[in-house]
């Protein structure tokens, strides 16, 4: 399959981590997905019926992120990968990235970290 949407740099304020600090302060978490469908149907019928709503995921994924904290990022991608999976039937798979911008590690002073998990149904 090689139709897919992707929502990138998605910015949310959340409190996942391992360090006390993590979860008190809370922190930026950079979120891309991708999901992989058939959008010929869409894109013959000009028909939001027969696609995916992805202002839907976009919210899911908010929910998620400032939502209830984990203390890893893997976590967090495996929520989100499942919920897309879950709630959207028409998807094939998911790929779902998450980032965390400042990452905590001694004398790391630019990068991030990430995480990157992909669930196909």
């Amino acid at each position: 399959m090689t139709d897919l949407i992707r929502l990138t740099d998605l910015v949310f304020y959340g409190h996942h981590g391992v360090l006390p600090e993590e979860r008190m302060l809370g922190q930026r978490f950079v979120v891309d997905v991708e999901v992989r469908l058939d959008l010929s149907k869409p894109a013959a019928t000009d028909d939001l019926d027969h696609t995916v709503n992805y202002a839907e995921i976009y919210r899911a994924v908010g929910e998620i992120v400032t939502g209830p904290p984990c203390n890893l990022i893997e976590a967090v991608a495996g929520r989100i990968a499942e919920r897309v999976l879950a709630e959207h039937p028409l998807v094939h798979s998911v790929l779902v990235r998450v980032r965390k911008p400042q990452v905590p590690i001694d004398g790391m002073t630019q990068g991030s970290s990430e995480v990157v998990i992909e669930r196909t149904r």
